[in-house]
């Protein structure tokens, strides 16, 4: 599996624990319910600014989404 697979899992992991949508989570960091989706399926090369922006909306550490371990 890719990093870019792993790092998906995590932001859908995170994001299903505090009980949010894709559409929730796309709207509270300005971004479609689309981009998520392909983020999530590790088909995106998220910026880190975007990175940043979702793991302060899903109040997440940004270490834990990037813990690939």
């Amino acid at each position: 599996m890719s990093r870019l697979e792993l790092l998906g899992k995590n932001i859908a992991k995170f994001r299903q624990q505090k009980g949010l949508s894709q559409e929730k989570l796309a709207e509270l960091v300005d971004l479609s319910r689309e981009y998520i989706t392909r983020v999530e399926r590790g088909q995106k090369n998220i910026s880190l600014k975007k990175l940043f922006a979702i793991s302060d909306a899903l109040d997440v550490d940004f270490c834990l989404l990037t813990d690939f371990k």
